[in-house]
């Protein structure tokens, strides 16, 4: 397939355009530039990933590009498709898994309704912003990312570094769920939404296995062979980096129904193997 790429110069876009490359696919690759009309229309397939970073302090003009970069920029593309003489067969749009909001021990699926607060408003806009591709007929496919293990990049970017020097710990209790996910399985998610027509909407890219907080971090501590005995409370979370810190202490159990149901085979459902092969 030729293949348009948005956010290709990103953590998981630069190895998605690896992996299609290396398929035989042909890759019209973009970082922030948006895609042209005629790029659009010469496309078999159209990925977007681009968007401004989640994990910064939220002011109100951070609010603002974190919003406008997802919902603005998948609004022009999917248009675009919506007015193609030649619409792509399919359009893969990322979405995340900030769509469900704070929800305890709830177990979520994608039939699951969207939560609440600044993430889950921002999502639900940004899934609603491919409506005009849909609607023209295009396969629309959303993988709510969750928290993705690999090098040089993800969760671990943040997370690794102080339990490296041994003063890392659990967030605020502990007990809330952690949808983790490793880079070869969203990369390979990707593709099965790209090559298996029977998933559309949306699908969520995570592990089968959630984990709470206080175990991903004892797991994440014995990886790294460093203690675990520095709790950061929420407080601290929310002084640090203001509303961002009551993210990081959100829950979500969430399941891939689709991806299973569909014939998605994970590589990594054990998170000790995937932290070892991230961490490598």
């Amino acid at each position: 397939m030729k293949v348009a790429v948005t956010g290709a110069t990103g953590f998981i876009g630069r190895q998605l355009v690896a992996k299609l490359t290396a398929r035989g696919d042909e890759i019209i690759a973009t970082g922030r530039r948006p895609l042209s009309f005629a790029e659009i229309d010469a496309a078999d397939a159209v990925v977007n990933l681009a968007g401004e970073p989640v994990a910064q302090r939220w002011t109100a003009a951070a609010k603002r590009r974190i919003r406008d970069s997802r919902v603005a920029g998948t609004g022009y593309l999917a248009v675009a498709l919506a007015r193609s003489a030649n619409p792509a067969r399919v359009f893969v749009s990322a979405s995340a898994i900030g769509f469900y909001g704070n929800r305890g021990d709830e177990v979520l699926t994608e039939r699951s309704p969207a939560g609440a607060g600044f993430l889950a408003e921002v999502t639900r806009a940004w899934e609603e912003a491919t409506a005009p591709a849909s609607a023209a007929g295009v396969r629309v496919v959303m993988p709510r990312i969750g928290l993705v293990l690999g090098a040089h990049g993800g969760v671990l970017n943040k997370m690794a570094p102080p339990f490296r020097l041994g003063v890392g710990g659990r967030f605020g209790s502990g007990e809330q769920w952690m949808s983790w996910i490793h880079v070869d399985d969203v990369l390979g998610l990707l593709l099965h939404a790209l090559d298996c027509r029977e998933v559309t909407g949306p699908m969520n890219a995570t592990a089968p296995e959630p984990i709470v907080n206080a175990d991903f971090t004892k797991i994440l501590g014995a990886v790294l062979h460093r203690p675990t005995i520095f709790p950061l409370p929420r407080f601290a979370l929310r002084l640090m980096l203001g509303e961002m810190g009551d993210e990081l202490v959100s829950s979500q159990h969430v399941i891939p129904e689709v991806a299973r149901a569909s014939g998605y085979r994970f590589q990594f459902t054990d998170l000790r193997t995937a932290l070892e092969e991230a961490l490598a």
